[in-house]
């Protein structure tokens, strides 16, 4: 179905190329997991499927992409829409409608689908999807979750006979994760769909998966997920803990590892489980009954909250729960409709934005709002500038949580991993007494992760007060002090991120699953335990 023959992709003024003589064929009816560090060249494989590599993005393509025995030098991707279904990592950006049915509906009428069957294509995306009671909804205000889910279905409505995904649950709860990878997965078995996809929270997909593309050093090998994820660069927490217990084979499901870890529980008996990572300051952020709605839908009702200098705060809950709307209230994009929040005695919507800053650093969902400069040489200066740092500052955090960026890449070119990275470190590198990061992990590998989750322990053991709304459970289970579930315009739960996560199935990260009823949450807290034990 899918056919890559001896291709190499460079783009202009790149020292190497970003694919390499890549041969791979993906047949029908297969979901294929794309894996690799960031950067490593999964979206430039991806976008190649349907032609917008070269003929968007710029470079030179050698070799020959060809879908359904099409190739995309002979066929621009509008005449490959029947055939190729793409979402990329910014779905909103491909919106050209104003509500949820009319971007469903969208790509039908450029290809001509009649309306009855328009219609009946429909329905049937907004009940795969759970998207029915969005039906009437404008796409601006939905959730970066909703949103994605749309995209997903807009795709699917022309019927293509693949299906390629870039991150297509890095923005959704576990909950909607699950419901789309169960979507996905009723394509493929049931009508035959070819789903090539590429994601970073590879806990979530793996063991849907058909077949792994491990992309890597520009070069992309196909074969069985075990064979493939046991020498990965990247791997679920699953695969990791099979690794640390020299499990044979490694395990990909959480099932799977259970029925292995007898004796890893056994080992585990009786030892104490880490302590509380930090201890807390003075308040930081205060939130007294505080209410939020736009027009009738109210997304916070009656909220009581506080962060402390001293800790960091995961704030989690389904897509449409509110999390994004309360970090636009403590950074002052918006006022409440009522009740009152204050940073630092100070009310956020009536500060000066140029004081505001200096109090509170947000990092969105969209990194690239942040970024508006030429290359990311000019970014990383500029960011010194503004706040008063010694020149290199800036440049120096990116390269810890993104190792690698060519200093004159544009932002607009860099994977959506690397433009986050960038963005982060724009926004981290001034210390913001109070930072709020929205999905930071979006687009960012394992590794990527963890330099990242050093990063704010550095902050928050020096006082700053942290707020990361996040989906990623097991980023959540490695920096979290507290976590706070939102639900129905309420906080449902508040305390030790620990007592929060590992009591929920759908909240509990991968290795407190396994290792359940112990609440343990993540690879290297076992790895020390057996340290401790003198077991290697």
């Amino acid at each position: 179905m899918i056919r890559f023959d001896r291709v190499t992709v460079t783009y202009d003024g790149a020292p190497t190329p970003a694919l390499a003589d890549v041969d791979l064929e993906i047949p029908e009816g297969e979901l294929c997991l794309a894996v690799g560090p960031t950067g490593s060249g999964k979206s430039t494989l991806l976008r190649a499927v349907n032609g917008l590599v070269p003929r968007f993005s710029g470079g030179h393509l050698a070799g020959t992409v060809s879908v359904d025995g099409r190739s995309t030098a002979t066929y621009p991707p509008r005449d490959l829409a029947d055939v190729v279904g793409y979402v990329g990592q910014d779905p909103a950006g491909g919106f050209v409608t104003d509500t949820v049915e009319e971007e469903l509906a969208y790509v039908m009428e450029n290809l001509g689908v009649d309306a009855a069957t328009m219609r009946r294509r429909v329905e049937d995306a907004l009940d795969l999807l759970g998207l029915a009671r969005l039906r009437d909804r404008p796409l601006q205000h939905l959730s970066s979750g909703e949103r994605q889910r749309v995209a997903i279905g807009a795709a699917l409505t022309a019927h293509p006979r693949a299906l390629v995904l870039d991150e297509p649950t890095s923005a959704l709860d576990p909950g909607g994760a699950e419901e789309v990878l169960a979507a996905l997965t009723r394509l493929v078995h049931d009508v035959g769909t070819t789903v090539l996809l590429a994601e970073h929270r590879l806990e979530r997909v793996v063991g849907d998966a058909d077949a792994v593309v491990v992309v890597h050093g520009a070069r992309a090998e196909r074969g069985a997920p075990a064979t493939m994820l046991a020498r990965a660069p990247v791997a679920p927490p699953v695969v990791e803990l099979g690794r640390l217990c020299h499990w044979d084979p490694v395990p990909l499901s959480v099932r799977d590892a259970r029925r292995a870890a007898a004796d890893l529980r056994r080992q585990l008996d009786g030892v104490a489980l880490p302590a509380m990572r930090r201890a807390p300051g003075e308040v930081a952020v205060s939130a007294r009954h505080v209410s939020a709605a736009y027009g009738r839908t109210v997304v916070l009702d009656d909220l009581d909250l506080e962060v402390r200098h001293g800790e960091l705060v995961a704030v989690m809950g389904r897509n449409g729960s509110g999390k994004s709307t309360l970090l636009a209230l403590i950074a002052g994009l918006r006022a409440p409709n009522a009740g009152r929040l204050e940073v630092a005695g100070l009310v956020p919507s009536a500060v000066a934005p140029r004081e505001l800053v200096r109090q509170v650093g947000l990092v969105p969902s969209d990194p690239g709002l942040l970024l508006y400069r030429d290359t990311v040489r000019a970014e990383c200066a500029a960011a010194d500038g503004d706040t008063g740092l010694a020149p290199g500052t800036t440049a120096a955090l990116a390269e810890r949580l993104v190792p690698g960026l060519d200093p004159q890449r544009h932002p607009r070119d860099l994977s959506e991993g690397q433009r986050l990275g960038l963005a982060l470190a724009v926004v981290l590198a001034a210390g913001p007494p109070v930072l709020l990061l929205d999905e930071p992990t979006r687009g960012l590998d394992y590794d990527a992760k963890r330099h990242l989750a050093g990063v704010l322990d550095d902050l928050v053991r020096a006082g700053h007060a942290v707020v990361v709304v996040s989906h990623d459970v097991e980023f959540v289970a490695r920096v979290a002090d507290r976590a706070v579930v939102l639900a129905d315009s309420h906080v449902v739960a508040d305390g030790p991120a620990r007592d929060v996560v590992c009591h929920s199935p759908v909240l509990a990260p991968q290795v407190a699953k396994v290792l359940a009823p112990a609440p343990w949450m993540t690879v290297d807290e076992v790895a020390a335990a057996l340290q401790l034990r003198g077991v290697s």
